[in-house]
């Protein structure tokens, strides 16, 4: 287990060598330090979930150092690993080694490589030091980390506008987030007095039914806490109401999203509930709760991803959405099932969201998907990888036969919400199941729009302008003039990646573009994961969700074996229905987008209002504005103009100023430059003084 340490401090240390040697270490070194240090990494994880997938292995915790000695709080630094963690790590270092390598040929062109590698290695130690925690501190800390690497990687091309305010944006939504979970530990704290995490899972359940005093009432302890700390996992995860920073979150490179939304800072709330999983079960109203926020997610963000054009911020909501299913899982108490979408989703997301990167490369950083068509023939590996990610997502599969990944672990959840047997439980039962069609509907629109029908680049403006620039370039050669690379942003279209793709190749004679399928070092990761999105659910699916395997768990999280056989006790129509849903979104899209091409806007143009609400994505930007933005705005202006300025700059500096200048004015007048003049103020001065003593 002492690899553990080896694990989660060597990113750190590549992180730490690739970012102060910058410029000065090169491009190539940084990519091969920190890659390979990811790639070791990954190596030792899976031995260790292997471990605990067969049995061998028992829960350890490695010290690391003393940390925290005050009072009666006292805490060390120690790394934990257990089976939920041995589930993480494989997770976690598996797609960003993964992403590690596909950045390689995805920034080639990129002059700042060494910055951006140098964020992913840290973005990866600050969530390996979140799922190794041992105490709630430990936690934050890790949890802090991922929200600073965020930052750091959304707004990478920080001269863009645009990357500049999703990275500001995604920190302060995640602030409001963080608040609620600085609360929840300073409670937790308070109410248990020790932030060690097996102390307080173990005391947990002899909590239930006691209150705590707020503000002169008595609310329920866990629930009251449950809640709190819940609030940080829906900035995180970004769930309904602090979701906005999340698409946003698209004006970073291409594998940034992909780690962001795959593996590592959304993921992260849903660790934290399942981690914490005991003390949420003594509070039955705070997991009603998580279930609700959870299934209306799953629909909100589903129904959005069926208006959006660009590729990736569909691709955002489908995680946004997908989450829900995690959130929801954990809400009915089924924390193996929302776990093991957490580790299925991480292979056919990351799988995705590189697909699609694969893509935008292919068409020159062009993200709108009206300007695709017809790429299945120039771009093949893309196009498979694609449709197996596809597959996996929309849970094509045939009970007892086969199925992709999704297929296993998302209808667990379904069948986990419907054995629930309660109210929340069927809300968020058939919410799921609306959310299943529309994913369905969504993925399958996605790939007909990019891959079939007739090709409709030449109306693009960014590949004009690929065809152009590469003429320009042409032309100057040997001038000293069409520098492809600049320290400079290239590109400042909103919503669009900064990636220059490599090379435009124009058709002779006919001005045209062909797009070209990606570099091999871009294509291996996309191959790696496609077999995670056709196997992972096959393979796993006995450990994760089949009577009998709370023995894998071994008390990692809390593992119900009634929650277990009531899922697969539920209805055949229950276990046929997200498969039926499934099968109507795929033949819609087809429908829409391949037969009858002009259905869907029709279709819009009949739902007029409700279409164009939906794809402004329910307002809610807007909402915040208004509710938060104007009102922060007015409030700073009432501050500057009249506290700053009225009354702290008039009565303070300016004040004194005044004051002084005005002294200053009638003492000149006093200093004639005459001795008599001064002779006879002595003199007024002196009767002046004798006067008050002789009184």
């Amino acid at each position: 287990m002492h690899s553990i340490l080896i694990i989660v401090f060597l990113p750190l240390l590549a992180a730490i060598v690739a970012g102060l040697g910058n410029k000065q270490l090169g491009a190539f070194p940084a990519k091969v330090i920190t890659t390979g240090a990811l790639f070791v990494a990954c190596g030792l994880s899976w031995p260790i979930f292997l471990s605990f997938l067969n049995g061998s292995a028992e829960a350890a915790v490695v010290p690391v150092l003393k940390w925290v000695q005050s009072g009666t709080m006292t805490f060390d630094w120690a790394l934990r690993v257990d089976t939920l963690t041995a589930v993480m790590l494989v997770v976690i270092t598996s797609v960003s080694a993964l992403v590690h390598l596909y950045s390689w040929g995805y920034m080639e062109e990129e002059p700042d490589q060494p910055r951006f590698f140098a964020y992913l290695s840290l973005f990866t130690f600050a969530m390996l030091m979140l799922v190794t925690a041992d105490n709630l501190v430990q936690m934050f800390f890790g949890w802090e980390g991922v929200g600073l690497a965020s930052y750091l990687l959304i707004g990478f091309w920080f001269r863009k506008p645009s990357a500049s305010a999703a990275a500001i944006k995604a920190f302060v939504v995640n602030r409001v987030g963080d608040l609620g979970f600085m609360l929840g530990i300073f409670g937790t704290y308070l109410v248990f007095n020790t932030v060690s995490i097996p102390e307080i899972l173990s005391a947990a359940p002899g909590m239930a039914g006691s209150t705590i005093g707020f503000l002169g009432y008595r609310f329920d302890t866990l629930t009251v806490l449950c809640l709190l700390l819940f609030v940080g996992a829906m900035g995180k995860s970004a769930q309904l109401g602090l979701h906005t920073w999340l698409p946003d979150a698209m004006e970073g490179p291409t594998p940034v999203s992909a780690l962001i939304h795959a593996a590592t800072m959304v993921t992260a709330g849903v660790f934290m509930v399942c981690r914490l999983s005991p003390m949420f079960e003594a509070a039955p109203t705070a997991l009603g709760f998580v279930t609700f926020i959870g299934a209306s997610t799953c629909f909100f963000a589903a129904t959005i991803g069926c208006t959006q054009w660009d590729i990736k911020r569909v691709i955002a909501y489908s995680t946004c959405s997908q989450l829900g299913y995690m959130f929801f899982a954990a809400g009915v108490g089924a924390f193996g099932a929302s776990m093991f979408h957490l580790f299925t989703h991480a292979f056919f997301k990351a799988l995705l969201f590189l697909g699609a990167g694969s893509v935008i490369h292919a068409m020159h950083h062009e993200q709108d998907m009206r300007y695709y068509g017809g790429l299945r023939k120039e771009i093949p590996v893309t196009f498979w990888a694609m449709t197996a990610g596809t597959l996996a997502i929309t849970g094509v599969g045939i009970a007892d036969v086969f199925g992709f990944a999704g297929f296993y672990s998302k209808d667990s959840i379904l069948e986990a919400a419907y054995a629930a047997n309660s109210q929340v439980g069927s809300y968020a039962f058939w919410m799921g199941i609306f959310a299943a069609l529309m994913t369905s509907f969504y993925s399958w629109r996605l790939v007909f729009l990019t891959f079939f029908g007739k090709p409709r680049w030449a109306a693009s403006e960014h590949i004009q302008h690929a065809i152009h620039d590469a003429h320009d370039h042409d032309a100057h050669v040997g001038h000293g003039h069409g520098a492809e690379h600049s320290d400079a942003p290239a590109h400042e279209d909103a919503g669009h990646d900064h990636h220059h793709a490599h090379g435009a190749d124009a058709h002779e004679g006919t001005g045209g573009y062909h797009p070209h399928e990606s570099p091999l070092i871009m294509l291996i990761p996309l191959i790696l994961l496609s077999i995670g999105a056709v196997f992972a659910g096959f393979v796993f699916h006995h450990a994760f969700i089949s009577e009998g395997t709370g023995e894998f768990w071994k008390g990692s999280l809390a593992f119900a074996e009634h929650t277990i056989h009531a899922m697969h006790g539920v209805p055949t129509w229950v276990k046929w229905a997200p498969f039926t849903v499934m099968a109507i979104g795929l033949v819609t899209a087809w429908y829409g987008y391949i037969k009858n091409t002009r259905f869907p806007a029709a279709v819009a143009e009949q739902l007029g209002p409700i279409y164009a609400f939906v794809y402004r994505k329910w307002m809610f930007d807007e909402l915040y504005h208004y509710l938060f933005v104007v009102p922060a705005l007015w409030l700073g202006r009432v501050f500057w103009k009249v506290g700053d300025v009225g009354i702290i700059d008039r009565f303070g500096p300016n004040g004194a100023a005044w004051v002084v200048a005005k002294g200053s004015h009638y003492a000149q007048k006093v200093q004639s430059g005459y001795l008599y003049s001064y002779a006879l103020v002595m003199l007024i001065g002196l009767v002046a003084a004798i006067t008050w003593v002789i009184k």
